[in-house]
């Protein structure tokens, strides 16, 4: 095997592996169920792509990017995102709007989906343990394409899975309550985050 597959394979079993439990795959799903497939894919793909390729252009350095600033946008836009669906969600609608929107998310745009989900992604993936063994794999191999490639294709499969399982659990429960849950989830996210910000400013 040639060292530049080996080094495409390694980070797609790292970054898979790492990736599967992660936030990443429990946002893209809260995401799909919110908004339609395509966009969704669409700009968490492109939130993916730049960061793999921050990571293998960084290398080990991306380690040193202030954390606590990463951290408190990563919190400040879970907890704007929690606060948005929760208000809809407990926001009382007529009933037969709400049948109706059971065959499907609530009508937005192309581009606003995708600009959404690429912002939700991008700032999640910040300092996240795949992106920083992107970054050690780029320079432990000195491969850096070989190694994003990898990266990029293990984190495009983890989001196609979570679109999957998104699309098939919208149909079957009420809106509302997809709504609820995903704002509870993201603001479980936030909370986490700020909890990271605040050990990260006492310890330091």
């Amino acid at each position: 095997m040639s060292p530049a597959m080996w080094a495409l394979i390694s980070a797609f079993g790292l970054v898979l592996a790492v990736e599967l439990p992660d936030k990443t795959l429990v946002a893209t799903l809260v995401l799909t169920t919110r908004f339609r497939a395509w966009p969704v894919f669409a700009g968490v793909c492109v939130a993916f792509a730049i960061q793999c390729v921050i990571a293998v252009v960084f290398g080990s350095f991306l380690t040193l990017l202030p954390g606590s600033l990463v951290t408190g946008i990563v919190a400040t836009l879970f907890a704007v995102g929690a606060y948005m669906l929760l208000r809809e969600g407990f926001t009382p609608g007529v009933d037969g709007e709400e049948d109706a929107s059971r065959s499907g998310p609530t009508p937005v745009t192309f581009l606003r989906s995708a600009i959404t989900s690429f912002g939700v992604l991008f700032a999640a993936e910040w300092g996240d343990a795949s992106q920083l063994a992107t970054a050690s794999l780029a320079a432990k191999f000195g491969n850096p394409f070989a190694v994003g490639v990898g990266a990029f294709v293990a984190l495009v499969s983890v989001a196609g899975l979570a679109v999957f399982i998104g699309q098939k659990i919208r149909s079957r429960i009420r809106p509302k309550l997809i709504q609820r849950v995903a704002g509870f989830v993201f603001a479980g996210f936030a909370v986490f985050a700020a909890g990271e910000l605040l050990v990260s400013v006492l310890a330091g």
